[in-house]
């Protein structure tokens, strides 16, 4: 959204969050060895308004315009990896809890608005149909900034008479769920993608959302939560959650590169300044244009979605499917704009320690994401072309 039209908040946010970059980057190794968000980092955000950005006003939230969330998640990510990638999950699970029943609100939010929420949405286990509710089990792995969370989403089918009849999420307490520290990873080593093991929980029925249900527009928080935001479709936030990040590694990526291309001498070519080299040039004037293209094309359809819920009209298919389309799209030319600049940033860019190789192995661990799948996503775009049945539930 173009800066005129933010409220003068999200304006101040964003602000915030620029002041806060370079505290962020130093902390980036840090939070590698960690392998989690470190606390301060945080603290800093939650003092910047970041996680109430998707926030409902009822709650003390900005609810703000989806590319306004989406540039502040991208920023944090030129930053850091690991904390873009955790910042842009946590801070949409507000936007998420928002379309839950009032009451499952009141839980969380009731007595303390900054509470934070950690998902696993892979079906990963079940809730069986009770009195009141469900019972759930399950083992849920890859539950991003779990550490940082006082509740989490699951997902699973919904089991009635030994068979399933829905596909929702269940939101629980961290009272009821433990954490199973399994995360040893190559690449977003920071994000402390942990597994929620889940046994015999008792999940009370407003604390359930139908996906059928959230897709259909017919979610029961839209009825106190009317902002225009709440309308867009799961099958565009959902995955350009995971896209964002990783176009903002590149655009991290893209600097550290230029600036050690700016200092760097080639022993190899009788001390020639890498600056000098026609190549290079070449090299990093592709890579711009390859990220920019994924930014623009990423942020431009959800700018397209959204001015048609404000317009008060349907998004039409081929928006969704366009959008899932240059979602996938977006990460694979921000991906491969990284790999292009980390093999010609020479020997010293494999250091660890260096922003450069930190960025590269963050955003390959990214792309194994099942929302950066890019053949279901074209698979689905091209169905939609032929007039055949989309097959796909994340457009």
């Amino acid at each position: 959204m173009p800066a005129h039209q933010r409220s003068e908040a999200a304006e101040q946010v964003l602000e915030k969050i620029n002041a806060l970059l370079p505290e962020i980057e130093q902390r980036a190794q840090q939070t590698e060895d960690l392998r989690r968000i470190p606390d301060e980092t945080v603290s800093s955000l939650e003092g910047a308004g970041f996680f109430k950005l998707m926030q409902p006003e009822q709650w003390g939230g900005h609810q703000v315009d989806p590319v306004t969330f989406y540039e502040a998640v991208r920023r944090i990510a030129s930053a850091c990896g690991s904390t873009g990638w955790v910042s842009g999950i946590i801070g949409i699970h507000n936007w998420h809890l928002a379309l839950f029943d009032q009451q499952a609100q009141e839980d969380v939010w009731g007595a303390d608005t900054n509470v934070r929420i950690s998902s696993s949405y892979a079906p990963m286990g079940m809730g069986e149909v009770v009195d009141g509710g469900y019972k759930v089990n399950g083992s849920w792995a890859w539950s991003s900034g779990c550490e940082t969370a006082d509740w989490v989403f699951v997902g699973g089918p919904v089991i009635k008479n030994g068979k399933p009849v829905d596909f929702v999420s269940f939101l629980i307490p961290r009272s009821d769920y433990t954490i199973k520290d399994v995360w040893n990873v190559v690449g977003l080593r920071g994000t402390g993608s942990n597994t929620i093991e889940v046994k015999d929980v008792f999940v009370p029925r407003h604390r359930m959302l139908s996906m059928r249900t959230m897709s259909m527009g017919q979610s029961p928080g839209l009825e106190q939560n009317t902002a225009p935001v709440y309308k867009m479709p799961w099958g565009t936030i959902h995955p350009s959650t995971i896209a964002t990040p990783i176009v903002g590694m590149a655009y991290g990526a893209y600097h550290a590169h230029v600036e050690h291309q700016g200092k760097r001498v080639r022993a190899a070519y009788a001390g020639e300044k890498a600056k000098e080299d026609p190549f290079a040039k070449v090299r990093i004037a592709e890579a711009a244009s390859d990220i920019d293209a994924a930014w623009r094309q990423l942020s431009g359809n959800l700018q397209a979605e959204y001015d048609l819920i404000l317009a008060g009209e349907e998004i039409p298919m081929e928006l969704r499917l366009a959008a899932r389309r240059d979602q996938v799209r977006a990460s694979g030319r921000a991906i491969s704009a990284i790999d292009r600049l980390f093999e010609n940033s020479g020997a010293h860019a494999l250091e660890n320690g260096t922003p450069i190789q930190r960025f590269w192995r963050d955003a390959h661990a990214g792309r194994v994401h099942a929302a950066n799948d890019p053949e279901r996503a074209y698979v689905a775009f091209g169905n939609g072309e032929f007039g055949i049945p989309v097959g796909d539930t994340m457009v």
